[in-house]
């Protein structure tokens, strides 16, 4: 008993150090994006088949796409003080069990875009490419953070397709725009914390390219720019006042977020990323989605 038992208890624990290791309540930064995107493209609630696998999908594609991204810079993690306690440089994972489930949730995201239609398995080949190659990225360019915000907007149109079957509007494109400069902004911020080592190492993040001071500022143009592509969307969809109640929390979250940072204190980004970020998506999701409702 006890040597069938071992394998079992083993999986267990490597599955539970690997989603802590990918940081899975994070999802909560891009799903309720992808819930507002079906909610818009359904005018109301998608049907409980559509939620589900849209929630698979979600899950599928960031717990693969965070886990390679754990592979492939394993030796800069090593290397790094800050990131040298996750679970592969430190020893506490395999390099052979996360590629194990890498692999398995990349299937169940595809399982899951064959459940929903035709178009969001056609599509799946290319979304997986993309959240898996970001990894990449920085090792060659300076836009890095904008192809991680290119990656995190493919959840609100992916829904939409998801509910759809098409895009036919550019409500779903817009809402991905808000999604990508968002994004951007925000990992603009969060790499500040490793300009010493992103220099040292060449890698080319944008506070390692130009410094945190202008890195700062770039964070704050591409917040400003996502508000306004917000405007742009609140606009198109005439969603009224509970919609505009989103946006205008948005932007004072977004102000919020830039005044914990500054070029001499970065001890408050923590706070700045995790806390607000996940209140932008969250807030989005119940001021837009109940103008939908309120709206029928």
């Amino acid at each position: 008993m006890a040597i069938s038992e071992q394998p079992v208890s083993t999986v267990i624990k490597n599955t539970r150090l690997t989603l802590e290791m990918i940081k899975i309540e994070h999802t909560l930064f891009a799903l309720p994006f992808a819930f507002l995107g079906a909610v818009l493209a359904a005018r109301g609630l998608p049907s409980p088949w559509q939620i589900l696998w849209i929630v698979v999908a979600m899950v599928g594609a960031r717990s693969a796409a965070m886990a390679f991204n754990r592979i492939a810079d394993r030796s800069f993690d090593a290397r790094n003080p800050r990131t040298a306690s996750r679970a592969l440089p430190a020893g506490l994972l395999s390099v052979g069990f996360v590629w194990a489930f890498t692999i398995a949730a990349a299937a169940l995201f595809v399982v899951a875009a064959a459940m929903l239609n035709r178009l969001t398995l056609i599509l799946a080949p290319v979304a997986l490419a993309c959240v898996l190659l970001y990894s990449f990225t920085k090792r060659w360019t300076q836009f890095s953070h904008l192809v991680l915000g290119a990656c995190l907007s493919i959840a609100p149109t992916g829904a939409w397709i998801a509910v759809r079957g098409e895009i036919g509007s550019p409500v779903p494109l817009l809402l991905s725009l808000v999604v990508l400069l968002w994004t951007a902004g925000f990992d603009v911020l969060y790499a500040c914390q490793d300009y010493d080592f992103d220099r040292s190492e060449g890698l080319r993040s944008m506070p390692a390219r130009v410094g945190i001071a202008r890195a700062l500022w770039i964070a704050r143009a591409l917040h400003a720019a996502a508000f306004l592509a917000l405007v742009w969307l609140f606009l198109i969809t005439g969603l009224g006042p509970v919609a505009l109640i989103g946006v205008v929390a948005t932007a004072a979250l977004l102000v919020y977020q830039h005044r914990l940072v500054r070029t001499d204190d970065l001890s408050r980004l923590n706070a700045a990323f995790f806390t607000t970020n996940a209140f932008v998506s969250v807030i989005l999701l119940a001021t837009f989605g109940s103008a939908v409702f309120l709206n029928q």
